[in-house]
């Protein structure tokens, strides 16, 4: 995957265990295509940061988003917090884009799936 093309719908994670994000958001409306922008590079930049696994992400036309990304394991994710782009579009979440969110950290023990 290349720095600019969007992740692929489902991330091809490895063998368990591993560590899943989960951020569940409603938007509030205002500037939808600053955040887009901003959406977009901080999928390019978690994409860089060690430990980063994949992720899935999903928005509804009535704003509930979900984003899970995967990650090897707990440092990696302090790591992401913590880091200075990251931060900063944390903030306008919270200041702009966002009327509420949920951000919780599992535990991946067990995972399969199925593709066509």
């Amino acid at each position: 995957m290349s720095p600019s093309s969007p992740p692929p719908p489902l991330a091809d994670t490895p063998e368990p265990p591993y560590y899943a994000v989960i951020f569940a958001s409603t938007m509030t409306g205002d500037d939808p295509e600053g955040y887009a922008a901003m959406a977009q590079a901080m999928v390019d930049l978690a994409a860089r940061q060690p430990g980063y696994l994949g992720l899935e992400s999903a928005r509804g036309p009535d704003g509930l988003g979900i984003t899970v990304s995967y990650w090897t394991d707990p440092a990696a994710i302090t790591a992401w917090k913590a880091q200075a782009e990251h931060q900063v579009a944390q903030r306008l979440g919270r200041d702009r884009w966002y009327g509420a969110f949920r951000l919780r950290v599992a535990r991946v023990e067990r995972a399969y799936g199925f593709d066509r």
